[in-house]
């Protein structure tokens, strides 16, 4: 039960300090103070200042009806088990097929990126066991936004924002300055990640694309490429430097420039 407030009391405290004696003064104050106090204890005053109600869902023309979209669906396994099995096929364990032979991977399975692939399992393998970036980095993958693709109900989209402390040599770059106290950290850009499967649950397709190629530290470039650049290594291809606009590119931009001006 609330404390009982003395209203009386608290008129008096009111009246003598503003210096003022009488009745007729600290009755004002002791009803104004009831007053007061009563506005801010009501359920309605209290609902006011509450934390506000959650709004409705806005829907969009266009958007998804998803729930329809997974009703109709034949594909086996249902959106939850879809992202814990893509999220089994990430851990350390498995790690996308490079610490289980394969195992997770299908037949048929091809990894594309924005300027790599489509290529096979078995040159993927290879590719990925020459890297071997979890000996030379320690990596936080800051995964987040698991979701299964209403249109194509195989697919699992989630994205990625790495940031990578270099703790030993790769490409021959040393960790800089010193290992132990400043070791080199590599923030690569965000990157949207997608990973098909079989209706057996195996990985049918991987791959993933820089979404926002001004952050981080890497050129904008992701996966092994970022890495390469970052740590001063870039490969001497066009594909492996940050994105720079052709000279046909420029000069379509300096023509539509100039006739602005022009038209003006």
């Amino acid at each position: 039960m609330a404390e009982k407030v003395d209203f009386e009391g608290f008129g008096k405290m009111v009246g003598v300090a503003l210096g003022v004696e009488g009745r007729l003064i600290r009755k004002t104050t002791t009803t104004a103070a009831a007053a007061l106090i009563a506005v801010f204890t009501t359920s309605t005053a209290v609902s006011a200042f509450s934390a506000p109600a959650a709004a409705a869902p806005i829907t969009l023309p266009g958007d998804v009806d998803t729930t329809a979209a997974f009703a109709a669906s034949t594909f086996p396994i249902s959106p939850p088990d879809l992202i814990n099995r893509a999220k089994q096929v990430l851990s350390p364990e498995i790690g996308i097929g490079t610490k289980d032979s394969g195992a997770c991977l299908a037949e048929d399975f091809e990894f594309v990126a924005a300027v790599v692939g489509p290529i096979g399992r078995e040159e993927y393998l290879n590719a990925l066991g020459g890297f071997k970036l979890e000996e030379s980095f320690d990596i936080q993958q800051n995964t987040f936004g698991f979701t299964v693709d209403p249109l194509q109900p195989n697919r699992v989209w989630w994205y990625g924002r790495q940031i990578s402390t270099q703790i030993a040599p790769f490409m021959g770059a040393e960790p800089s300055p010193a290992a132990a106290d400043s070791p080199t950290e590599l923030t690569l850009p965000p990157q949207s990640f997608h990973m098909d499967f079989t209706e057996d649950g195996l990985v049918k397709e991987f791959g993933f694309y820089t979404v926002d190629r001004r952050q981080g530290n890497t050129g904008g470039l992701g996966g092994a490429f970022g890495y390469f650049y970052g740590v001063g290594k870039p490969l001497p291809i066009r594909e492996c430097q940050p994105y720079k606009p052709s000279f046909r590119f420029r000069m379509l931009g300096l023509i539509g420039k100039i006739g602005k001006k022009l038209s003006k």
